[in-house]
């Protein structure tokens, strides 16, 4: 059987599986509470004008574009940490963490000069009322200021879960979400004498609420005595670059993948911006949806990231193996109940953004397909995060860009824009079945991938305990 889960001693499958479940989900909350804030910022503006929702949808995804891609990069910071925590490396963990705040914080001054840079360039390109484009800018101004603090706040994230301490993530993240709702309100509407912004104000929101982020975990973590004897805070250190090239060099990878899976959904909601808003605004809202259901995943994923990566840091090589497989299995567990779920409550899902009858029929259709692919979503995003344990990170780098470009991309525009595959072009509905069939080719590789190099990993360095 797949990853040796049939040669487990009884009981092994169930510990392995509750120690998954104890690290990934504090991260789940943590994580769906930081896309809860997208699941906000889109209700609040709909709620406005349609041209807010679309203004908010085209902002956001490209402060998402850029904000996954960066944390993509930062992420690199888990797997080091792990391996250092697995094997015993108490003293180097402190630089570690030291290092991975600067190299945050430089990560996000080039995302946030990235976001202001291509403001001029969107705007000349999008094809939209004038009114809607300048909201997408002003989104887009206050989600960019917010970047370093939010970069910042990953490096942190990094060095607390790979430490085996992810509630504190949790409680910071619950935290930043009640405080964005009401920022969202006073800056929707203008309150105690600032603008009215509409929905452009939830990206200024956005921006504030990362800082607050960062300072909240930052003050967790200096004052909780668990974390004291890896001395992060035991003295100051300036920019190492060196070690800055070791984290780019695992973190580029790892970026690319996330930026091409990101990307996919963002340039599709560009392409599809002739359509009207309302093409537009259905996307997005189905879109966040989906992000939002993703997170249980992804969290899974990076608890298989620490989790793999602390077994291979202490020499057990089987162990991260059979973690890995019971991951997965979880994993395809909770995705199958998420399908079912989604298909029986569309209408309701889709209500609880807009009340306008156009955008129901057309969102109700997109969660189809957000449902058919909840299974080998779950299967790519996992193996992919039990990969990162391993530091392999270029071949799913390469998978990715292969499946989500070259297929979702490639495919999407031919069956939703042209009539080269079909009699008449799909529209918005040819670039989700693009995503179903992009998504179940990555599935198919990584895991694929995932079970070679984990076996190949097994023979060459047996274990050491």
């Amino acid at each position: 059987m797949l990853f040796d889960i049939d040669k487990a001693q009884p009981g092994a499958l169930r510990r392995e599986a509750l120690a998954i479940a104890r690290l990934s989900l504090p991260m789940m909350i943590a994580q769906m509470a930081q896309v809860a804030t997208g699941f906000v910022d889109t209700v609040m503006s709909g709620r406005v004008s349609t041209d807010d929702l679309a203004a908010v949808s085209i902002g956001s995804s490209i402060f998402i574009t850029v904000y996954c891609t960066l944390m993509g990069v930062v992420t690199a910071l888990n797997p080091i940490i792990a391996h250092q925590f697995g094997s015993g490396e108490r003293s180097g963990i402190g630089e570690t963490g030291r290092q991975g705040i600067w190299f945050g914080l430089f990560a996000g001054i080039i995302g946030m000069l990235l976001m202001l840079a291509c403001e001029p360039l969107l705007y000349r390109w999008l094809d939209l009322p004038y009114e809607v484009r300048d909201k997408v800018l002003l989104f887009i101004t206050g989600a960019a200021l917010g970047m370093p603090g939010a970069m910042m706040h990953r490096a942190l994230h990094a060095y607390a879960s790979s430490l085996n301490k992810p509630r504190l993530i949790m409680v910071v993240s619950v935290a930043a979400l009640l405080l964005n709702i009401p920022l969202n309100y006073i800056l929707i509407h203008g309150l105690f004498g600032l603008p009215r912004m509409g929905g452009a104000g939830c990206g200024w929101a956005t921006g504030a609420v990362f800082w607050f982020a960062f300072f909240a975990l930052l003050a967790y973590l200096k004052f909780n005595r668990y974390f004291a004897p890896f001395g992060l805070f035991e003295r100051m250190s300036w920019p190492d670059f060196r070690r800055f090239r070791t984290f780019l060099k695992l973190g580029i990878p790892i970026g690319l993948s996330f930026f091409v899976e990101v990307s996919l959904f963002s340039f599709i909601a560009l392409l599809v911006t002739p359509l009207g808003t309302v093409v537009v605004a259905s996307h997005q809202a189905v879109l966040n949806f989906s992000s939002l259901i993703y997170m249980l995943p992804s969290s899974i994923a990076t608890a298989l990231s620490v989790r793999v990566g602390q077994y291979i840091g202490a020499g057990n090589a089987s162990g991260a193996r059979f973690s890995a497989g019971v991951g997965l299995l979880s994993g395809l567990v909770l995705a199958l109940f998420t399908m079912v779920l989604v298909l029986l409550l569309r209408a309701e899902i889709i209500g609880m953004y807009t009340s306008d009858s156009r955008l129901i029929e057309i969102g109700m259709t997109l969660l189809l397909f957000a449902a058919v692919y909840q299974l080998t979503d779950a299967a790519q995003t996992i193996a992919s995060g039990a990969l990162r344990g391993y530091k392999l990170t270029t071949i799913p780098m390469a998978i990715h860009i292969s499946a989500f470009w070259g297929v979702g991309l490639g495919l999407g525009i031919m069956l939703g824009l042209t009539d080269w595959l079909v009699s008449r072009p799909m529209g918005i509905y040819g670039f989700w079945l693009a995503l179903v069939i992009s998504l179940t080719t990555a599935a198919v590789f990584l895991v694929w991938y995932l079970a070679r190099a984990s076996r190949r990993h097994q023979t060459l360095h047996p274990n050491k305990v």
